[in-house]
């Protein structure tokens, strides 16, 4: 097993991007919610091709944000230039007006049912891209997950607890993942992780992020009094179940770092992709830990 630990200080770093071809798909219809993704696909990809995905789920706190925000853009956009199937999905928004928000004044019951309903609709994209592999040139057996905040916190929860949250696990018996890859996120119990689901997986985090616990803590950090209060299990937890069960994994933790690791993180994408395609592709075992001090 190859251990890297790495101590670096905190920059920042821009650059750009090229078009891809991008084509709108109708994934699911829930009620008054048509769920949508927008499919990015490789400039040279032939008709028979089959590719892997980096199927995504964008942040918002279960209240706004979209599948087309200028930074899912640039991330699926990437994902095709290193020659995946860059998708980036809608779903369902199920506090956006609702008086509580999502916060401390939001009962626990809610806040488990919007994470039930953001596991469901994940599960029902990689469902679409499963039906519909042919049309869209995806290799189903490498599928990467992935989400950012409110979107880790469901795409967590589809991929790690799908037997807490899924009634109906028949619908979805053959769909599996070959990676996760989380911003901030976070998931009810990590003890669902286990030798038989886990992944290499990628997690950024800041060690003060005062929505998303870094470890385990309260959700929004509210006081055990408040309707709210709920204890999740936050990328540092997560990782401490891969290294007891040997299995890859890439953790950027940031110092003091706060909810803005919520951010994609494009200057540290090469190593995110290289990790998968060592990890996934090669089946390599890496288990590497980037500690930075927030400046």
């Amino acid at each position: 097993m190859k251990k890297i630990i790495y101590y670096l200080v905190l920059c920042s770093f821009s650059f750009g991007f090229s078009q891809a071809n991008v084509t709108t798909y109708t994934y699911a219809i829930k009620g008054l919610d048509t769920l949508k993704m927008d499919v990015y696909t490789p400039k040279k990809m032939k008709t028979n091709d089959s590719v892997p995905v980096l199927l995504w789920m964008h942040g918002g706190g279960f209240v706004g944000g979209s599948r087309n925000n200028s930074s899912e853009v640039k991330l699926a956009e990437l994902a095709a230039e290193k020659g995946y199937l860059g998708i980036s999905i809608s779903y369902r928004l199920t506090r956006k007006g609702q008086p509580t928000g999502f916060g401390c004044d939001c009962p626990r019951a809610d806040k488990l049912l919007t994470f039930k309903y953001a596991a469901i609709d994940f599960l029902d994209a990689a469902k679409f891209i499963y039906e519909n592999k042919d049309l869209l040139g995806a290799d189903t057996t490498k599928i990467i997950a992935g989400g950012s905040s409110a979107g880790a916190e469901g795409m967590l929860n589809a991929v790690y607890m799908r037997e807490y949250f899924i009634d109906n696990l028949k619908n979805y018996e053959h769909i599996n993942f070959a990676g996760v890859f989380s911003l901030a996120g976070a998931m009810v119990n990590a003890d669902y992780v286990s030798a038989d689901n886990a992944l290499p997986s990628v997690f950024f985090h800041g060690t003060a992020d005062n929505l998303v616990p870094f470890a385990s803590a309260a959700h929004h950090l509210c006081k055990s009094e408040k309707k709210g209060y709920i204890i999740l299990d936050g990328s540092s937890t997560i990782v401490d179940r891969l290294v007891e069960l040997e299995m890859p994994y890439y953790f950027y933790k940031v110092i003091g770092g706060k909810h803005e690791l919520s951010s994609i993180p494009f200057d540290q994408l090469d190593e995110v992709f290289a990790f998968f395609d060592q990890t996934v592709f090669r089946k390599e075992i890496i288990q590497t830990v980037r500690i930075i001090k927030k400046i």
